[in-house]
């Protein structure tokens, strides 16, 4: 295989990304916006309000998340099945604003249960054929570029979204219901974006719907790079635990518990201010490179996350943590795009959320067992042990991507 080029930064490709990829983005910055205002209240809501227990709090949560990535194999699946992407991404959003009508007028602990399990449901049905829509619209030369800024995009709601709940909270006296409420513009905005802006392109004719979608041999013709891409996914999300205990540490070294979640913004400003630089990175220098820098900066955020003391010591690898989420969670959707048959994009993005949601499951559970058992020096050095495994399954995965760059010359 030929020695991949140092990765370029190519500030015009902001400008040739198509319409459509806008759109998604705003789409997705105007529904996370929504969805965090409501997520960064919920829990308090259940539990001071509702006297809903945090055992029963985490168990909603966890039903919740576990609903969206079951449900987003399926989605990609049945895209793939339809030949329609658009449908299910205005079906899943349009979903996901609907139910957050229900937050401010639930009379019950039942209602609020409801209402967040159809929104995951909204959000399962959008993920795979939203990203599989992307894949469809953007040149191949732009698809890092593409993954990165609708990344960037949703990461800016998702710190937008709990600054603003702050914010109305304050002008609302504390009013959660009337907090919801305010929730509803930016999910209707989104949906309207969807409708209004972005079209889907008409599927070549080599990429017929497929009627079974998940069988077998279905699957077995996404091919081995795209298993190889999923493989190295599933271990980097059991290296990369859940944020929650990026909060953990911010509490264990004395922030108190009215700014820990500022540490979650920070993270998200890191996050998307990487993110579409390093998407556009990785489609002129080469894929495999830019998610080897992410993967280090993971080893690196961990290392200062166990042994940096003091605040500062928490914020750097907070930051850290955050540059490394730009430089690999784009990357592994260009891979998928590069990798799978136009016609089963669908399932090939369903696959990887499912692997990668059972991934991260498993990951929380046995960081909070290290933590329990060794406090968060163990729990941060254990992650960074396995970042070096996932780096080292790079190299077979260069290996794969070369193989198949000879019958498709599009490949990233």
């Amino acid at each position: 295989m030929a020695k991949p080029q140092s990765p370029k930064f190519d500030p015009a490709a902001l400008k040739r990304l198509p319409r459509g990829i806008w759109a998604i983005g705003l789409v997705s910055l105007w529904m996370d916006i929504s969805s965090e205002m409501i997520h960064a209240l919920l829990p308090l809501y259940l539990v001071t309000t509702m006297g809903t227990s945090m055992m029963a709090v985490g168990l909603i949560e966890g039903i919740a998340e576990a609903t969206a990535a079951i449900t987003k194999v399926f989605s990609g699946a049945l895209s793939d099945w339809l030949g329609k992407r658009k449908f299910l991404a205005v079906l899943g959003y349009g979903l996901a604003a609907i139910t957050k009508l229900v937050f401010p007028l639930a009379p019950s602990v039942g209602w609020l249960v409801g209402a967040r399990f159809v929104d995951r449901i909204g959000k399962g049905i959008r993920g795979a054929p939203r990203d599989a829509l992307i894949a469809d619209i953007c040149p191949p030369d732009l698809r890092g570029a593409s993954f990165g800024l609708r990344q960037s995009l949703d990461t800016v709601g998702a710190f937008l979204g709990p600054l603003l709940a702050i914010l109305f909270m304050w002008l609302t006296s504390d009013n959660i219901p009337l907090v919801f409420w305010f929730a509803v513009a930016p999910a209707m905005v989104a949906v309207y974006l969807l409708v209004r802006f972005v079209q889907e392109p008409a599927r070549p004719a080599t990429a017929k719907p497929t009627r079974f979608p998940l069988r077998m041999s279905e699957l077995r013709r996404l091919g081995s790079a795209f298993w190889w891409v999923v493989g190295v996914a599933t271990v980097f999300t059991l290296a990369r635990f859940s944020e929650a205990f990026l909060i953990l540490k911010a509490h264990d070294v004395g922030l108190g518990l009215g700014v820990v979640p500022v540490v979650v913004v920070i993270m998200n400003i890191a996050y998307a201010l990487a993110a579409y630089p390093a998407g556009a990175l990785s489609d002129n220098g080469g894929r495999i490179r830019v998610l080897g820098i992410g993967m280090f900066l993971l080893i690196g955020a961990d290392l200062i996350l166990a042994y940096a003391p003091g605040f500062w010591g928490m914020a750097a690898g907070v930051v850290v943590w955050g540059l490394h989420m730009g430089f690999t969670q784009g990357a592994f959707s260009s891979l998928v795009a590069d990798t799978a048959p136009p016609a089963l994009r669908g399932t090939a993005f369903g696959m990887l959320n499912l692997m990668t949601g059972v991934a991260i499951l498993l990951a929380s559970v046995i960081a909070g067992v290290l933590w329990d058992v060794g406090g968060p020096s163990l729990t941060f050095l254990a992650g960074s042990g396995l970042a070096v495994v996932s780096l080292v399954g790079l190299w077979p995965l260069s290996q794969q991507l070369g193989r198949l760059s000879k019958s498709a010359p599009d490949v990233g």
